[in-house]
């Protein structure tokens, strides 16, 4: 293949966030692709572009199939994605055709057209298709099952706590003191838990040919199907944060996830809530910075309860 040429801004949020791990890995990401073409027999295009935490490009399979190679720093998270991807099953979501597991690499199905759920300007269709998604994508969970529940990722309170000696450091505090406690209300008050994508916004949502739209991307969490509400919305950002009325536009949404879904308004806009703040905590941890317009969208969001 071609000299790889990476974007500074991807090798600088790999470096921060995996440090010495996540350097060396853009030191053999060369190698890794060349033998990734060589065992599977691909032809790799340039990458995709924005790259996130993810070296992401297409291919062409030997039978002349289209598909994607996502690579990834090795850890926990890369590995719950990968096994939540075999647990669906292609259901609701992209199919996985082949991973390394060790290497932190996975070739996955790619989708046509492949536009993004942002493409639909109608935000009432946008949500209505979300919930279909979601409809389709839950699946009960084994009793014996090694994903980590909302609950686990309900420590992150915790863990803000520890961080700043008691205190909230740049988060509002009667915010985070809401969140928490509306937390621990969902949890203690949860439906028996399905295996949740855990991140399905605008963005992870594709259009596609074998069902009109499918998702990507999943974290893979154990939870109550409400949960999995809060990061469509709370999206997309940070466009939203400028539109005109935006907390008439969320209530809105609620009342059509819930009809959708049969949920209650208020439990989405409760999970929403708390889930901005907690989001915004883990944008503060992975980077120090970035973290103000989550705050601001859970203000907002606070503003409705």
């Amino acid at each position: 293949m071609p000299e790889l040429t990476l974007p500074k801004d991807f090798i600088q949020a790999i470096i921060d966030v995996f440090g010495a791990d996540g350097a060396e890995w853009l030191a053999n990401l060369p190698a890794l692709l060349d033998d990734c073409a060589r065992r599977w027999n691909l032809t790799l295009g340039p990458h995709f572009t924005p790259l996130n935490y993810n070296y992401v490009a297409p291919v062409i399979l030997a039978d002349g199939r289209h598909a994607v190679l996502k690579a990834g720093v090795p850890n926990e998270e890369r590995q719950q994605e990968e096994d939540a991807l075999r647990f669906f099953g292609g259901h609701g979501i992209v199919e996985l055709l082949r991973a390394d597991t060790e290497r932190g690499v996975m070739l996955i199905e790619r989708l046509h057209p492949g536009k993004p759920l942002t493409d639909v300007a109608n935000d009432d269709e946008a949500t209505s298709i979300a919930a279909q998604v979601m409809s389709v994508l839950w699946r009960p969970l084994p009793a014996n099952h090694q994903f980590p529940t909302v609950a686990d990722w309900g420590k992150g309170f915790a863990r803000l706590r520890a961080t700043f000696d008691g205190a909230t450091g740049p988060f509002a505090a009667r915010l985070v003191e809401q969140a928490e406690r509306l937390f621990d209300e969902l949890i203690a008050s949860s439906a028996p838990p399905v295996l949740l994508h855990g991140d399905l916004h605008h963005q992870n949502i594709l259009s596609a040919e074998r069902a009109p739209w499918l998702a990507l991307d999943p974290k893979g969490v154990a939870g109550e199907p409400a949960y999995e509400v809060g990061s469509l919305m709370r999206n997309p950002a940070p466009g939203m944060f400028s539109w005109p009325h935006p907390e008439q536009l969320l209530l809105r949404r609620a009342t059509i996830l819930a009809e959708a879904l049969g949920f209650e308004r208020q439990r989405i806009l409760a999970w929403s809530m708390a889930q901005a703040v907690l989001s915004a905590w883990w944008s503060y941890k992975m980077h120090g910075s970035g973290w103000e317009p989550m705050m601001v969208w859970a203000e907002r969001i606070a503003h409705l309860l």
